[in-house]
């Protein structure tokens, strides 16, 4: 295999793998841009989606209609929880200090992650995901396996629907006036408490997608598996713009793409060093991101 062919080789994987970053990172820049909150639970919110979906084809089995029932139980289940969440943990801070936020956020990852860890019918081992069988198609001597298709096109499908649902909905505009200015939006009649559990109802049905796609993908679930997807994710939020739709989801292209290339040509070690590396250096030099804008704030 040609040079050439390795790089494009490594750049699918990295679409693919971008594609479940994507995702898992517009859940962490809608809360953002709603209620300035950097929700570091919505990792474990995929591992919930991912276990949801897992008890759902064991009980009802692996076909295209249990598939698309583990979907959509993962993405009810999901959303219950992201609800529940900022109803009990977010709402009471609303007023307070970002820091007290903050620190509840980690509370709250901590809690789902040994929550899960004890809990007798999950539990700390890890367990097989069932997962349909792994077709490789060669195309140009590159390989492209029917997983990576389907993940891509339904990442694709759910930020086309999410667009859909931001920029052409009356509740999307709801959610663009409460982030633009959250007051001013109350005083307009919108409900902002409903909006804001809207949000993270939304952003916890894209990290449950995320979680069935990342388990596909890499078939096993265990209470810990969002640990690393969940921060990658956040890195490519503000590799993208912390904030911005379109910056999460190409953070998120960007982010898997340079994780597959350090596998391919480095060294698969160095892969969470060279995204941690890509949030130190767009910290340093963008702060705001690549599709962010400079705020200035009135005192």
């Amino acid at each position: 295999m040609s040079i050439g062919t390795e790089i494009l080789q490594q750049i699918i994987n990295g679409i693919a793998l971008g594609s479940i970053y994507a995702l898992i990172a517009l859940g962490y820049t809608m809360v953002y841009g709603i209620v300035r909150l950097i929700n570091f639970a919505h990792g474990d919110i995929l591992m919930v989606g991912a276990f949801a979906a897992y008890f759902f084809l064991t009980r009802f089995g692996l076909s295209t209609i249990g598939m698309v029932g583990a979907f959509l139980f993962s993405m009810i289940v999901s959303a219950t929880f992201g609800i529940v969440i900022e109803r009990l943990a977010y709402k009471p801070l609303r007023n307070a200090p970002r820091i007290n936020a903050l620190i509840t956020a980690i509370g709250v990852s901590l809690i789902l992650e040994n929550g899960a860890r004890v809990i007798p019918f999950i539990g700390p081992n890890p367990r097989q995901f069932p997962t349909i069988k792994t077709v490789n198609i060669s195309v140009l001597d590159m390989s492209v396996s029917n997983v990576q298709i389907i993940v891509v096109l339904v990442s694709i499908f759910l930020m086309i629907a999410l667009n859909y649902i931001v920029m052409s909905t009356k509740t999307g505009k709801a959610m663009r006036a409460v982030s633009y200015d959250r007051k001013a939006a109350s005083l307009m009649g919108i409900p902002v408490n409903r909006i804001i559990s809207f949000t993270f109802g939304l952003g916890s049905i894209l990290a449950a997608a995320a979680g069935i796609l990342f388990a596909t993908a890499y078939p096993q679930v265990e209470p810990y598996m969002g640990i690393m997807p969940g921060l990658k994710a956040f890195i490519a939020a503000v590799l993208g713009g912390i904030g911005s739709i379109p910056g999460a989801m190409i953070g998120g292209y960007i982010l898997g793409i340079a994780e597959t290339m350090t596998k391919g040509f480095l060294s698969s070690q160095l892969s969470d060093a060279i995204a941690f590396g890509i949030l130190i250096i767009i910290l340093l030099a963008k702060p705001t991101g690549i599709m962010g804008k400079n705020v200035r704030e009135k005192v």
